[in-house]
């Protein structure tokens, strides 16, 4: 009873320390929030694979028999075991009793725990929490803490609760329980921390804030869970101390029934911390709603001033805090980013990599299954188990295990950066690339259902040319949730260093600068949420660098920004036959054709579906029908797009394009952007020719004007010939060179009449390209009369 009183005083404490950051914390977030809705502020980040709606409440993930050891008659039993999307074990008496709807006999939330299947390692992480005061004989060490009735064990181990114990007759159910386990883990540990709620990143910056006062900066392992678990955790990280110090020089007997009864008393205390702060969590909430609710008038009056006041106390701080952070960021910071990244960057890609090739192998499979059967209904059950894939823990497993080298690879981080947990890190990743998996197999699945009542040879096509969309999606996807898993990690790794740095010089001096806040908007604005902001974004500047040079160089299949990117998802295969340069949905797209350095196959990615036969405009001839191939010797553009050479006023020209086809061609508004016309402002731009010849000759003429059509299909021997006709002036032997003959004459006649009425002035894009109706009249008068 003393020990309960202690407790509930010590949580009472906790939570009344706790207070005041989270009211500060509620009332930013709750700005940020209204300002977020009131621009309409849009995530940047942008992602092509559909993302898949959450399961239904209640999904089952695993069921089986399995033996459990049961704490409450210390015997191991045949137990029912469920586990749903909730992430939570429940076991009941038998298959019959889940069936009934039964009360289950115990539920396990395993949040923050580790799955062991070796006695031995159990032995070892369980000894490093049971402190013993006793010097234990040999002969109890070698007893087992439990002892087990099957071969196969499977040991939950979690820091405040009591352990679970299950054992299994086969290996592959051993393995297949403990890969279900560790999926649940790591959802309880983060799935609260990837929340958007303004209320939930109030709660994070305010444990943050709490820690720090307590001079703890970076991670902590115990933030895993919801609200109440981290609160509880917290309260605990200081009641455990206490709790050793005082229960366990007072137990009795042998090693394993002191350490069962102290895992007993530890649960019967987490369990009462539990209740305590949720009550007490619960309260606060209701307090700072209410607060937030009488300020939701002035922030949206005000929120003009209120951006300009954080603004204006951005710089005010920036310029404090800016040269001793470049100092400690450039000596202890800067010079381990890459190498950093570069640890970072194999298990990570190398996990992404596992799960594109598991869904492109389960994908092949169902596709040669169909081609063989050409089974329907078949089908639709394949495209259920696809569905499941990343349910499915044991085929997932194999890509979670690549990411698992971390451990080994960041040792290095514990002692210079003192950042012991990289298994947040790791369980993270995880999380994302199941998530991305979930959204390659929806995509899959809801671009192949229009085609699944069509023939067996068109489905059959429709899945390759769908698998192939996805996994281009994919691979986009993939480079951007890695290059965030790479940002917030260094940051992770590295703000601490900083923070703890310009701790004792920058901190202390932060409460002059509250002055520059108005009495009205000291809830929404805090020099210390501005500090760290700045000290976040520095530090998230220096590690965009690295990973940045880290796409340049193309480096573990990493996308650069500006590059050209696949289409994002569409509903169904007809919806992809988008007419040629129209405008896409998506921003992130670019016209390929005008970045150099792209390759064909990252050009070519809005043409997955695209059909052989593609309908032509009427009126606008095709010139590959025939076999021909164009070239524009004039004007030439260079590699950065833009057009060599400026027109003269004095010297105004008429570009004209020659073809072998009718005329109609010439005056479409798409054949002048092809030929070299007119760009959008109207203003025609021209290279100079090489050579000078006499002033106003015909030759000079004719080379500034025509722009020739090679045909490969004739011999070089004619087009040899060709030229020396142009050059000699003689007139051509061959009909085909009439028209362009005709062309040239009328454009001479066409000049003359310009620089006589325009003298000076430049021509417009159209007539670029086709002379006025009066010329080509004139033109033809004097062609009769000669």
């Amino acid at each position: 009873e003393n020990k309960e009183a202690y407790q509930r005083g010590k949580t009472e404490a906790t939570i009344k320390n706790f207070s005041p950051f989270y009211s500060r914390q509620y009332s930013v977030a709750f700005c940020n929030h209204v300002r977020s809705e009131v621009e309409q502020q849009r995530d940047l980040t942008s992602q092509f694979l559909k993302t898949k709606p959450p399961l239904e409440p209640g999904t089952v993930l695993y069921e089986a028999e399995l033996s459990q050891f049961a704490e409450d008659i210390k015997k191991w039993k045949e137990r029912y075991i469920v586990v749903k999307n909730d992430f939570a074990v429940e076991s009941y008496e038998n298959k019959e009793a889940y069936q009934k709807g039964a009360t289950p006999k115990s539920r396990i939330l395993p949040a923050g725990g580790k799955v062991l299947t070796s006695e031995d390692e159990y032995n070892l992480l369980s000894d490093r929490f049971f402190p013993d005061p006793i010097a234990s004989s040999e002969k109890d060490n070698a007893q087992p803490f439990v002892v087990l009735p099957k071969e196969f064990p499977v040991y939950l181990w979690q820091p405040f609760l009591r352990h679970g114990y299950f054992c299994f007759h086969e290996a592959a159910d051993q393995k297949k329980f403990s890969a279900v386990l560790s999926d649940c883990i790591r959802h309880l540990n983060h799935d609260y921390m990837k929340q958007t709620t303004f209320e939930a990143q109030a709660f994070l910056e305010a444990v943050q804030f709490f820690r720090q006062e307590k001079g703890h900066y970076g991670s902590w392992e115990m933030i895993t869970g919801d609200e109440v678990q981290v609160l509880s955790n917290l309260v605990m990280e200081d009641l455990l101390p206490t709790l050793q110090t005082d229960l366990l020089p007072k137990m009795k007997g042998k090693k394993n029934d002191r350490k069962r009864a102290w895992l007993g008393l530890l649960e019967e205390a987490y369990n009462l911390v539990r209740h305590q702060v949720s009550e007490g969590l619960s309260a606060l909430k209701e307090e700072c709603r209410a607060l937030t609710k009488g300020l939701e008038g002035t922030i949206r009056s005000d929120m003009d001033q209120i951006v300009n006041s954080k603004n204006f106390l951005i710089g005010k701080i920036k310029a404090m805090v800016a040269q001793p952070a470049e100092r400690s960021c450039a000596e202890n910071v800067q010079p381990f980013l890459a190498s950093i990244l570069e640890e970072l960057m194999g298990p990570v890609s190398s996990g992404f990599s596992e799960v594109r090739s598991l869904f492109e192998k389960e994908v092949d499979e169902l596709s040669q299954n169909f081609q063989t059967t050409k089974d329907s209904a078949q089908l639709k059950e394949h495209l259920d188990r696809l569905m499941n894939l990343p349910l499915d823990s044991m085929k997932m497993e194999p890509c979670y295990s690549q990411v698992n080298l971390l451990q080994e690879r960041l040792q290095d981080l514990k002692s210079r950066f003192r950042f012991p947990h990289v298994d947040l890190v790791v369980q993270r990743t995880q999380n994302d690339m199941q998530e991305l998996m979930e959204n390659a197999v929806f995509t899959f699945q809801q671009l192949l259902s229009p085609h699944l009542q069509g023939e067996a040879a068109k489905t059959a096509v429709a899945i390759e040319k769908v698998k192939l969309r996805v996994l281009k999606q994919y691979d986009y996807d993939s480079s951007t949730i890695r290059k965030r898993i790479f940002q917030e990690a260094l940051v992770q790794i590295t703000l601490p260093t900083v923070q703890k740095a310009l701790a004792s010089t920058c901190k202390p001096e932060l409460q002059k600068y509250e002055q520059f806040i108005f009495a009205d908007h000291t809830n929404m604005i805090h020099v210390e949420n501005v500090y760290e902001e700045i000290l976040h974004q520095s530090l998230l500047d220096e590690t965009l660098k690295v990973i940045k040079e880290a796409a340049l160089l193309k480096k573990h299949n990493l996308f650069e920004d500006n590059m050209a990117l696949p289409s994002e998802s569409v509903s169904s295969l007809t919806d992809l036959k988008t007419p040629s340069g129209s405008n896409q949905a998506s921003p992130a797209r670019r016209a390929s054709a005008i970045l150099p350095g792209v390759s064909q196959s990252e050009t070519l990615n809005n043409e997955v579906f695209q059909e052989s036969g593609e309908k032509k405009q009427p009126g606008v001839p095709s010139p590959l029908a025939k076999g021909e191939s164009l070239s524009f010797p004039v004007p030439t553009l260079p590699p950065d797009g833009t057009r060599q050479g400026t027109p003269s006023t004095d010297d105004p020209v008429v570009a004209l394009v020659t073809t072998e086809d009718t005329a109609g061609a010439l005056g479409t508004p798409s054949s002048e952007l092809e030929f070299g016309g007119a760009p959008e402002d109207g203003e025609p731009t021209h290279e100079k020719p090489e050579a000078s010849p006499v002033l106003g000759s015909l030759k000079e003429l004719r080379n500034l004007l025509t722009v020739t059509i090679e045909v490969p299909v004739e011999s070089a021997t004619l087009e040899m010939e060709n030229a020396s006709r142009e050059e000699t002036h003689a007139p051509p032997e061959m009909e085909k060179l009439e028209e362009t003959t005709q062309i040239d004459t009328e454009a001479d006649q066409a000049i003359a009449s310009s620089q006589d009425s325009c003298e000076g002035s430049e021509i417009s894009g159209r007539e670029a390209h086709s002379p006025p109706p009066e010329a080509e009249a004139e033109a033809e008068e004097k062609e009769e009369e000669e």
